[in-house]
């Protein structure tokens, strides 16, 4: 009598695919949306249903492989590097707008489309302020915290469906915590995440934002500081031995071509290296100070 057969071994599961189109919650949605003279602010649902989960790019929690975010900053500058980025990078990639672009709220909802989260990039005071110009309605140092919440507000409400801002500029502003206080418990009321961009390897506002209770990531690399190929090479690598020990790791630049280039290069393997490529979002909370 023949033996039975073995039975058959199923197959594993299909890894997600890096570019498998991911539906992002269109915004804006009921009930997180507050009326202001600066436009439509975002808000935290009666219900309790914040912005920065809401319209996060999901990632599944089960994942745990190392994770990395990358997140590509002053995003709206350039009509033309916009463009640029949103037609060649993977929707994985997390992008950062300034409030201040042309047609911001058009370019956000086309980011989103494509599947991309989005963070707002908040003009924050660099050291050399005022020979160095972050844009307009800048959050100052030396403006009482009233003015700079009216100066947050306006930034806030000049597009929907971020989940949270970051600065790249504020080398000055984030060292201060009497400044960041007040933001960070502006974006605790409102139900959104902050990335220290750390634009000050002492800024305070990825420290302060955890005491606070708000979720909030780090920067642990800046990826395009200099832009020859080896180097944004070199940075990438370090992320990944980052993640690898951690975690998690973040990793922020701009939309350089040669930035892209490179980025779109190191994905490529970076599954098989067993490293998953996620939102800022779902590191929120993962890596040490």
């Amino acid at each position: 009598m023949a033996p039975p057969p073995a039975a058959a071994v199923p197959p594993p599961p299909p890894a997600v695919a890096m570019n498998q189109p991911v539906t992002l919650t269109p915004a804006p949605v009921p009930g997180l949306v507050e009326d202001s003279r600066n436009g439509p602010l975002p808000r935290i649902a009666e219900d309790g249903r914040k912005p920065w989960q809401v319209y996060a790019r999901p990632f599944p929690a089960a994942d745990k492989r190392p994770r990395i975010a990358i997140v590509l900053a002053e995003m709206g500058i350039s009509g033309v590097t916009t463009g640029n980025a949103l037609q060649k990078l993977p929707p994985t990639i997390t992008l950062a707008f300034v409030p201040y672009a042309e047609r911001l709220d058009d370019w956000v909802t086309r980011a989103r489309s494509k599947g991309h989260e989005v963070l707002l990039s908040i003009p924050m005071e660099p050291q050399d302020y005022p020979r160095n110009d972050p844009g307009p309605n800048a959050l100052l140092t030396m403006l009482p915290p009233e003015r700079n919440m009216e100066r947050l507000e306006w930034s806030l409400g000049k597009a929907m469906g971020y989940v949270g801002i970051t600065s790249t500029t504020g080398s000055k502003f984030t060292a201060s915590a009497d400044a960041v206080n007040p933001v960070v418990e502006a974006m605790k009321a409102r139900g959104l995440m902050v990335l220290d961009a750390r634009a000050n390897p002492r800024s305070v506002a990825g420290t302060l934002a955890g005491q606070a209770g708000v979720p909030r990531a780090f920067a642990d690399r800046t990826i395009d500081r200099d832009l020859s190929r080896g180097a944004i090479d070199d940075q990438l690598a370090e992320l990944e031995a980052i993640a690898k020990a951690n975690g998690a790791a973040v990793g922020v630049g701009a939309p350089y071509p040669s930035t892209i280039e490179r980025i779109n290069l190191w994905l490529t393997g970076l599954a098989d290296r067993g490293i998953a490529i996620v939102p800022v979002s779902a590191v929120a909370n993962m890596q040490k100070q």
